[in-house]
């Protein structure tokens, strides 16, 4: 049985995603209340897997994560990117009419702006959670109130669908990190078919450093999906540059990892892994 460390509840996107992940898999969800968390149940056991948002096509990156990864010395085994789909629900019996305040975590009442904004009513309620909002108004019996969550969390905690699909864009995705202790990481994926990798480096502040890395990873036809610069604190307008990258070649990108080595300061691997279709 594989234990998973996920933060929100169940019924979550985090929990929606671990059990697409892993379908058909016997699993331990361990509910967590921030991403912190999640990784201190991995360091604490290092069977635990952990789940974590990375990037959503609307929202953007989630900054915060990528520090937390360099920092938990944990390794990348996977990816997914799951469709992020949202309803309106409440307690059974209620009307979108009789309701005051719609409870949900920032992000996704940010995804449903223009639904929400020609329903006036509903004062937005910022959470910590999608389904933790769901299981709230379903535990106090709030008849007042209404959760913004995905259809299956409504269902699980005994809400009821008013509207669905409500979020303002459909082409809505957000992908998910797979992540596990770097001892059992084999377990968990096939190296030698790995075809992306997401590796973090900072450079010297001089001219041109960062454009030789990227030369070097072309030479090696290493193609380039992603770059996200964090500032570095304490040392002023230097930064740790989170690159993406995907290949066809297990050798040539290794061989391309060496080459840019000596270029960059501090160059951790994050995770070799199979990328999501």
């Amino acid at each position: 049985m594989k234990r998973i460390a996920i933060q929100g509840e169940v019924g979550s996107f985090h929990d929606i995603t671990a059990h697409r992940y892993f379908e058909g898999e016997q699993m331990q969800i361990i509910c967590c209340s921030t991403f912190e968390d999640v990784f201190a149940h991995m360091k604490q056991d290092p069977t635990v897997i952990g789940i974590m948002a990375i990037e959503n096509t609307i929202a953007g990156s989630l900054l915060h994560n990528y520090d937390l990864l360099r920092q938990s010395g944990m390794t990348v085994v996977g990816e997914y990117k799951t469709h992020i789909s949202h309803c309106i629900c409440a307690l059974p019996g209620k009307s979108l009419e009789e309701l005051t305040e719609v409870h949900s975590h920032p992000v996704a009442l940010a995804q449903c702006q223009k639904y929400l904004s020609r329903h006036t009513n509903l004062k937005m309620v910022e959470d910590e959670d999608t389904a933790g909002a769901a299981k709230y108004i379903a535990e106090n019996k709030l008849e007042g109130v209404a959760a913004l969550c995905h259809a299956d969390a409504a269902r699980l905690y005994g809400l009821e669908v008013l509207e669905d699909h409500v979020e303002d864009n459909p082409h809505n995705f957000t992908r998910f990190l797979v992540m596990s202790d770097v001892r059992k990481a084999d377990f968990l994926r096939a190296l030698n078919e790995s075809d992306k990798s997401s590796i973090v480096f900072s450079l010297p502040h001089e001219e041109g450093s960062l454009s030789q890395v990227l030369s070097i990873l072309s030479f090696y036809r290493i193609n380039l999906t992603k770059i996200q610069s964090l500032p570095i604190i304490g040392r002023e307008w230097e930064y740790m540059f989170y690159v993406d990258v995907t290949y066809d070649d297990l050798t040539r990108y290794r061989q391309s990892i060496d080459a840019i080595t000596p270029l960059t300061r501090d160059l951790t691997i994050l995770g070799e892994y199979k990328a999501a279709k």
